[in-house]
């Protein structure tokens, strides 16, 4: 396949980057990208009193967060009305279309005629054939496409197969409206063949579009993309991913705790498949990424699949990295200001760095990560939950007193020297080690269950530590 490949993404800005329309982009994104091709970013604003740009940065905010990146600027569809009146008016120059000056009335009238009878509701062509001088006064008409009435148009679809719709079932359809503004039909077959689309990759709810946007660009003898109608994504139950499922923008994923990396995996998953492989680093899915490998069943969406492939990505980032998202979870959580303020400081900053090794080995999601983590932040003296204060025995705060005294003594203060004090302080009391931990973990964290107890010795520091154990010795 030639390397002049172009794609496209053509959200409508009336609200969030919805998971639907990220996967879409992604695949638009990656087929390009195998290609060296390239994605251009299309917004699809026709709608004026449902666009706004408030909608707009939250398209492009989700982008950027999946860290899928477009070509040139973002065109508005809504900007370039102008060439879409110059085609419809070539079209009526070319006799591919005509004025249509039938009243609201008029077509709800042919409407229920078609019913009556048994046939689908459309447009029977009542203004096809006449000259204009049989307009009637005071009627502004639309523009209609003259659609051929015999034969089939055909969609030879990348996923879908070969897709045979007879003409007689597609109607002389509107193209611009009477108040000259165009029709989406319309636009999106101008905005493709002016950006040089080569393949429109997007839902298979669009399928039904394909066939009259085909006809359009037949009438206007322009190329016929190349298209993919990819299946839809379903909730768990079956049925159609909505707000009833939970999340269903991006940005809300990024606000539960999700990494970037692992939506892209997740997300790559639902639909296409390369063999068994369910964890695929970036470079081997725009390496693997193809069409041929997109089924055409519904994906249904499974959050403890994501949670799990979450987990993974967590452990597997660096832990330099793993912090800069963390920060930006931070930025778009509940209740994350205050953390991430305490964040902004050199030291503090390094305690956090310190603490990720333990922390990203027990945590799913940056939510639990942070919830872990939380013992770094909190101030003396530590609130302790119930767990905690049932460890926190006379006997456990006779040990906290040892081990202070233990653990005052070690200046280089590091994992092997700390695991052998407090193994050593274990032996001598004839102690299991979870007799000693526990205590230790509770005093330091104010939780019962806490990443490693080492690495929270480590991340907390020599002076804090200290502090901390004698806040709840006897």
């Amino acid at each position: 396949m030639a390397q002049d490949i172009v794609t496209r993404f053509a959200p409508s800005p009336t609200g969030f980057l919805h998971i639907g329309g990220a996967r879409t982009a992604l695949f638009n994104w990656l087929f390009s990208k195998h290609f060296g091709g390239k994605m251009l970013l299309r917004i699809e604003d026709t709608d004026r009193a449902r666009s706004t740009q408030e909608a707009v940065d939250a398209i492009l905010d989700g982008l950027t967060w999946l860290g899928l990146d477009w070509d040139g600027d973002p065109i508005s569809q809504f900007a370039r009305v102008d060439r879409h009146k110059e085609v419809v008016d070539q079209m009526l120059a070319d006799g591919t279309a005509y004025r249509c000056y039938s009243t609201p009335e008029e077509l709800d009238a042919m409407r229920e005629k078609a019913r009556a009878e048994g046939k689908p509701p459309r447009y029977d062509g009542t203004w096809r054939d006449k000259d204009a001088s049989q307009a009637p006064a005071g009627v502004d008409p639309v523009i209609r496409i003259k659609a051929p009435q015999e034969g089939e148009t055909v969609v030879d679809d990348m996923v879908q197969g070969r897709v045979v719709i007879p003409n007689k079932d597609l109607d002389d359809f509107v193209l611009m409206r009477s108040d000259g503004t165009p029709t989406y039909m319309l636009a999106v077959v101008v905005d493709d063949h002016d950006m040089g689309v080569t393949h429109i990759i997007r839902g298979v709810d669009h399928l039904t579009n394909a066939a009259r946007q085909t006809l359009i660009f037949k009438a206007l003898g322009w190329d016929v993309p190349a298209m993919a109608h990819i299946p839809l994504i379903h909730g768990p139950d079956g049925a159609k991913l909505s707000k009833r499922h939970g999340a269903t923008g991006a940005e809300t994923y990024r606000a539960m705790g999700y990494l970037p990396q692992a939506m892209r995996n997740y997300l790559a998953r639902l639909g296409w498949s390369h063999g068994d492989e369910e964890i695929i680093s970036l470079e081997d899915m725009i390496k693997w990424f193809g069409m041929d490998a997109v089924g055409q069943s519904a994906a249904r969406f499974d959050f403890k699949k994501l949670e799990n492939l979450n987990g993974h990505y967590m452990r597997a980032t660096d832990d330099a990295e793993l912090l800069d998202h963390w920060k930006i979870y931070l930025a778009h959580a509940d209740n994350g200001e205050a953390v991430l303020s305490w964040m902004t400081t050199p030291a503090n900053e390094q305690v956090a760095l310190a603490a990720l090794p333990g922390l990203k080995e027990r945590a799913k999601t940056l939510v639990e990560l942070t919830e872990s983590a939380s013992y770094l932040w909190r101030q003396r003296p530590l609130d302790t939950d119930e767990k905690a204060q049932k460890i926190l025995d006379d006997d456990a705060r006779a040990i906290l007193g040892d081990l202070h005294g233990v653990l005052s003594g070690i200046s280089d203060w590091v994992a092997e020297p700390l695991e052998t004090a407090v193994k050593a302080y274990a032996e001598q009391k004839e102690l299991k080690l979870g007799k000693v931990a526990q205590p230790l973990r509770a005093a330091l964290t104010g939780r019962g269950t806490s990443p490693g107890i080492y690495d929270v010795l480590i991340a907390l520091g020599r002076e804090e530590s200290l502090a901390r154990i004698k806040d709840q010795a006897a």
